[in-house]
């Protein structure tokens, strides 16, 4: 593998990209088999000359490689690299990160495995005979980064020569959550769409995609004016190729600040600082502003607020309200058009799509969605007109109008599923938890809150915490010897004052952190030099004092220390919430479920009534995530078969919660695979949950403990964890020897803090 970390000429992120691409494995996509491959019985019908039947299938009749082969789940990321990602022409090959990128977010969103194909050619005739060639493979072709004009010649051809989906998204993805958007702006100003006066600065792809569906949805051509670098687009203008010339109109306007005045609506997709405050100033009643340029808008929202105060804005960055991030749409119109083999992606599929993303974002937002990002109650308004990229209810909503729509428009080769039944199905493709580090980080960047990384002189801890406040989680601050740490930063390359350190016996704080733990201590055996000792020399009780005094919001440790060690020292400090209990949770999460598993940490053989206190903690927390919770009480039995003295404290436990009245799904006692079985209620119909579990109950540590480490070791899931939520202050404990990718997403977890997130 590449060694990064002494390249001076690498910035600290620029380095951890690296290796995020190239550790453990290069790259991001991997091929994993969809039937076993175990036995000479499983070879001869993989292969030969098992394989040979299907072939003679799908030689008689094509369409039957859907149901032979991966075709009808699989699309072709392509790109020539002649637009990287505003990078420019950089080559095909250096578009391959770009493009694998996109296939994982097919595969994350939308559970369709794309895979990404590099062609050399720059000439479109070469381009569109080369991809022709081998479309037909895939069930849908995404076409990427490809630069205009050249990109709308290539995906016309594509379009006429196969017979499956071309969709070039940096066009159509950005005009379609573009559209949603502005539905949602009009039905909050009462404006309609055939009566706006519209705007577009930026005429290349993305933005003539954008007027070009607009116009299809009932935007007045007659009413829209293109402005591009050579000002607006007017009848009668040299220079303007075919596409561009569509949108040319009868004026005498030459520029953009001439066209604004009175506008409704003004839409940027060109570069930052293009729009002035003036020209807002200048629109009509209510306007309606699409600043989409990427990094940086075409004018801040602040800016805009502060000059039109009735505006409704919308940018392409995930820090202000009002993302066009085009995840909302490429893998939902994807699966939509995959699953009833659609022929092509028409107008009246992404019409569907974008009045689908609008409808969603005018609904109801349940209280898990909200609490997953942390923005306190989520409200159809101005600063909530299109859907969250990590709403869970987007694949059960999406995909289902765009598959009807392909179907009523005549594209679709087989009819749409039964509404429910297809719903049902995409809810259990992308489990709403798969994501739930982006969920939280999408919730913290907001808040920037400080944690504090207890064990700061250990590189793995310093790199955690740079890489924490680099990616704009928060800040960190290192406890450690200032020499110590700064010489570890130097050897790993960072910049020594890139992060804050707090030297425990020299900090200013020392004597009340000093006075306030020997007031707590003092009848518990405890002399004030103990105390005083603690504070100086143990950094985990330092870093817990500086939670409870208010220096820092959370804390990450366990990195050096054994799980137990640290638990005591924190404990010396800390309670847990009044009336609480505190729980150690694994987050274990697999394709398409993630399991909450408890209690990992604390209490080694709980009784009946303390399973049902865990229980509801776990519950709560399941919420915090973005979960339904569906308890079940583990154990070797189920419901009484085989009787024990075990199996009666988790069905006690049961009782305990029929007495309390609590509002989730539990069940129990039952076996694992029973828990986890959707067909259960054929044996057990008396069965409260209505799917299978995601919160198991574990009827001791060491059960809890062996259950998370085997799915980890195995393979069969990624565990997060152990999440520590009930206590009073937001701690999280490591795993001795922990990766710094697992610090980091603890430490973003003690930023959230699963214990008193908002529901």
């Amino acid at each position: 593998m590449p060694d990064h970390s002494k390249r001076n000429d690498l910035s600290a992120f620029d380095r951890e990209a690296l290796d995020f691409h190239s550790r453990p494995t290069p790259g991001k996509l991997a091929l994993q088999p969809t039937k076993p491959m175990a036995t000479q019985r499983d070879l001869s019908l993989a292969y030969s000359p098992g394989v040979a039947v299907p072939v003679k299938e799908i030689a008689a009749n094509p369409d039957t490689a859907y149901d032979y082969t991966s075709k009808g789940n699989m699309v072709a990321v392509i790109s020539n690299g002649t637009a990287i990602l505003g990078l420019g022409d950089l080559g095909a090959m250096a578009s391959k990160p770009v493009m694998e990128g996109k296939s994982v977010l097919f595969k994350r969103f939308a559970d369709i495995d794309a895979f990404d194909v590099e062609v050399e050619y720059t000439d479109p005739d070469k381009f569109v005979d080369c991809v022709a060639g081998f479309g037909d493979s895939f069930g849908g072709i995404n076409l990427e980064d490809i630069k205009s004009p050249e990109c709308f010649e290539i995906e016309q051809r594509l379009r006429e020569r196969l017979d499956i989906p071309v969709f070039h998204d940096d066009q159509h993805g950005t005009a379609i959550i573009a559209a949603a958007g502005l539905l949602n702006a009009c039905e909050l100003t009462g404006k309609k769409l055939k009566d706006l006066n519209v705007v577009l600065v930026g005429a290349g792809a993305a933005g003539l995609s954008v007027i070009e569906l607009l116009q299809s949805m009932g935007v007045d051509k007659d009413k829209t004016i293109v402005v591009d670098i050579d000002g607006v687009v007017y009848e009668g203008r040299e220079g303007l190729y075919p596409r561009l010339a569509t949108q040319a109109v009868k004026t005498k306007l030459r520029t953009l600040d001439e066209v604004v005045k009175g506008a409704d609506c003004l839409i940027g997709l060109s570069a930052a600082g293009v729009i002035k405050p003036d020209m807002v100033k200048s629109m009509a009643k209510n306007p309606i502003i699409f600043a989409m340029a990427n990094p940086e808008p075409e004018i801040r929202p602040e800016v805009v607020k502060e000059v039109r105060p009735d505006a409704i804005m919308a940018t392409g960055r995930s820090d202000f309200p009002n993302q066009v991030n085009n995840v909302l749409g490429f893998p939902y119109i994807f699966r939509g058009a995959l699953d009833v083999r659609a022929r092509t992606i028409n107008e009246e599929m992404k019409i569907a799509c974008a009045q689908a993303l609008a409808k969603l974002a005018r609904e109801d937002v349940p209280d898990e969605v909200a609490a997953a990002y942390g923005k306190g109650r989520m409200k159809f308004g101005p600063d909530y007109i299109i859907p969250t990229p990590f709403d869970p209810r987007l694949i059960s909503h999406i995909p289902p109008c765009v598959a009807r729509a392909a179907v009523d428009s005549g594209v679709a080769r087989i009819e749409a599923r039964d509404d429910e039944n297809y719903r049902q199905s995409l809810a259990r493709r992308a489990d709403p938890t798969a994501a739930l580090q982006q969920r939280v980080s999408a919730s913290i960047r907001a808040d920037q809150k400080t944690i504090v990384f207890a064990e700061g002189e250990a590189p793995s801890v310093i790199r955690a915490a740079h890489a924490f406040q680099n990616q704009g989680l928060g800040k960190a601050i290192l406890v450690a010897r200032e020499n110590i740490a700064k010489e570890n930063m130097r050897e790993l390359g960072l910049p020594e004052d890139s992060l804050e350190i707090w030297n425990a016996r020299l900090s200013d704080h020392n004597y009340d952190y000093a006075q306030y733990l020997y007031k707590r201590l003092q009848r518990k055996g405890y002399l004030k030099r103990d105390v005083q000792r603690m504070v100086n020399t143990n950094r985990n009780v330092f870093s817990a004092c500086m939670v409870k005094m208010g220096q820092a919001d959370g804390m990450v440790t366990g990195v050096t220390r054994h799980t137990n060690v640290v638990m005591d020292d924190i404990r010396l400090v800390l309670d847990p919430v009044p009336g609480g209990r505190i729980v150690g949770v694994n987050a274990a999460i697999s394709r398409g479920r993630t399991l909450l598993i408890g209690d990992v940490l604390e209490t080694e053989f709980p009784k009946s009534d303390e399973l049902a206190d865990i229980a509801i903690e776990m519950a709560a927390t399941a919420r915090r995530f973005g979960l339904t919770p569906r308890v079940a009480f583990l154990s070797y039995s189920s419901f009484g078969n085989p009787p024990g003295e075990r199996t009666e404290k988790m069905s006690g436990a049961v009782r305990i919660l029929d007495e309390r009245g609590v509002d989730f799904e539990y069940e129990g006692e039952m076996a694992a695979d029973i828990a986890l079985d959707p067909d259960h209620h054929e044996l057990y119909p008396f069965s409260r949950l209505s799917e299978p579990a995601n919160v198991l109950v574990m009827p001791a540590v060491h059960s809890a403990s062996i259950a998370t480490r085997l799915l980890k070791a195995a393979g069969a899931a990624t565990v997060i964890g152990p999440i520590l939520v009930g206590l009073e202050k937001s701690v999280q404990v490591a795993r001795l020897g922990a990766k710094v990718s697992d610090i980091v997403n603890l430490a973003g977890l003690a930023a959230y803090d699963p214990s008193r997130a908002a529901l």
